[in-house]
């Protein structure tokens, strides 16, 4: 597989194209690797113009119903829709389900929309490890708009909060004694607070966990100065609210645009983006060298022994790829 042919056919819109693409991108294979540094460079003028929208939430808060719902709310108003869900892998096996498409049943079916489900492979923050190459593939394809969905465990806002212009959280109706042990990190990150399931007799529970998130925002400083995070609640099954929704992360963008935010955040994202492509460069050097795994092993049994402090051991195995 070479990238060369791959550009003019992901720039047309080839949606097979896009996914052998991101195949390629994901490969750990140094040969495929040089091909995917070598096809992103080449699309990178055709990228940068789309809504980048990080979703975040606790399991069972409805991320892909919500994606589903507003995702065919989009293509409506003629919008591209790409999804990038990243699937939760198993910490021993490192198998993951890799369902999204079957729970996004309506939006799998349209041809304006591109949904590509990717284990986590113990990515730090549950991001796959190539997200951030995936979205510049699905913009310079014509998708305008791209929602990167988190597995809502561990570290995982943070990751994607990183690579997103937009950070959405999902929550639950009923907030109550949940609201005591929510992570203020993750109310931090937020640019915007959703309270799903605010239909039939979850209504006035969510209008009142919407009420209490509200509250907590106030005592918190929000990361910009320009926008203060809102709270609303919706239903993803029933769509209500839906619009109102992407009427605000519309407000958020013009807002950041304007007080210069959104570039400084774009310039941001490509910083962390480079030393995120270091870690994993270093990483690969270490399992990609024989010798080099070879001295690691010894390192970590000397570690594990109680023969070598971490620290030391951790020096060790940097002077090993100087």
């Amino acid at each position: 597989m070479t990238s060369t042919p791959l550009a003019p056919a992901i720039r047309s819109g080839n949606r097979a194209a896009l996914a052998r693409a991101i195949t390629l991108i994901e490969s750990r294979r140094a040969d495929h690797q040089a091909q995917a540094r070598e096809l992103v460079q080449a699309l990178l003028p055709a990228t940068g113009k789309a809504y980048r929208i990080g979703i975040t939430g606790s399991p069972g808060v409805g991320k892909s119903t919500t994606i589903d719902t507003l995702g065919m709310f989009l293509i409506e108003q003629q919008h591209k829709v790409a999804v990038l869900a990243v699937d939760p892998s198993s910490a021993r096996t490192g198998g993951s389900i890799l369902g999204d498409k079957t729970r996004m049943a309506r939006l799998s079916a349209e041809d304006n929309a591109f949904i590509r489900p990717s284990p986590s492979a113990g990515t730090l923050g549950g991001v796959a490890a190539r997200t951030r190459e995936a979205m510049l593939l699905c913009e310079a394809a014509g998708f305008d708009v791209v929602l990167v969905e988190t597995v809502g465990i561990g570290q995982s806002e943070t990751a994607v909060c990183d690579m997103t212009d937009t950070f959405l959280a999902l929550m639950l109706p009923g907030a109550g004694d949940e609201l005591q042990g929510i992570k203020k990190g993750l109310i931090e990150l937020a640019d915007m607070i959703a309270v799903n399931k605010a239909d039939g007799d979850n209504l006035k529970r969510a209008q009142s966990a919407a009420a209490d998130y509200r509250s907590a925002l106030h005592i918190l400083s929000p990361r910009s100065e320009h926008w203060h995070p809102p709270v609303l609640t919706y239903s993803g099954l029933t769509g209500n609210g839906i619009a109102q929704l992407w009427d605000k992360i519309a407000a958020h963008r013009k807002a950041m645009v304007a007080s210069g935010d959104f570039a400084t955040r774009r310039r941001e994202q490509q910083v962390k983006w480079m030393w995120s492509m270091f870690e994993q460069t270093m990483m690969a050097r270490l399992r990609s060298d024989s010798a080099i795994r070879a001295k690691v092993r010894q390192t970590e049994a000397a570690v594990a022994g109680g023969r070598m402090t971490p620290a030391v051991g951790a020096d060790a195995i940097a002077k090993l790829i100087e």
